[in-house]
């Protein structure tokens, strides 16, 4: 079965930290462009940060607080997320798309963060 899962998600308090990963199976995160989104309290799904070739781009809500980084070893891709504030509670996602646009959705991983 060809999927990518999500986890790390959790409660943390405001100015915390937590580190989300999206494994791929039978589809290679590491290789494959990767994207982040969210769905925080209100608002649709967002794609706040992605990583194709070069370097991973962040839009303005995740700069200078969270940063990707790929494991190629496992097939792992981590969303370090530092200073945490209750406007990021939401589900996470992770989406990954093939050289084919074929995409894969995780089923979201939930992050609290209490003020």
């Amino acid at each position: 079965q060809v999927e990518v899962v999500e986890s790390g998600g959790g409660l943390v308090q405001a100015g915390g930290s937590l580190t989300l990963s999206c494994a791929g199976s039978g589809v290679s995160v590491v290789s494959n462009a990767i994207s982040w989104y969210r769905a925080v309290t209100g608002k649709e799904r967002e794609l706040f940060a992605s990583y194709d070739s070069g370097s991973p781009r962040y839009q303005e809500v995740a700069k200078g607080r969270f940063t990707i980084s790929r494991d190629y070893a496992k097939n792992v891709v981590t969303l370090q997320m530092d200073n945490l504030k209750p406007d990021d509670t939401g589900v996470y996602y992770c989406n990954a798309q093939t050289l084919w646009n074929k995409q894969y959705w995780g089923q979201g991983t939930q992050v609290t963060v209490s003020s």
